[in-house]
């Protein structure tokens, strides 16, 4: 089950574990005050090699550029 973000105006920013299909939250389930949900970015975690800041690609796997769709010529 996914977990959600929300704003209650008195008590502030809390998470709440809800089904997918479940309608969010109106009230706060402490002091029952107006909540609202917070859109945020999902927490991702890559696995695996080639995931890391100090990773860098080789030289060797860049694309080849296709001088001749340049219009550039190869000199001979």
């Amino acid at each position: 089950m996914p977990t959600y973000l929300y704003e209650c105006e008195e008590c502030g920013r809390f998470e709440k574990m809800q089904s997918i299909k479940a309608e969010p939250l109106s009230e706060c389930p402490q002091c029952g005050s107006s909540v609202k949900r917070i859109i945020g970015s999902p927490g991702v975690i890559f696995k695996g090699s080639g995931f890391y800041c100090t990773d860098t690609r080789d030289k060797s796997s860049k694309p080849e550029e296709n001088k001749e769709a340049k219009g550039e010529e190869k000199a001979s």
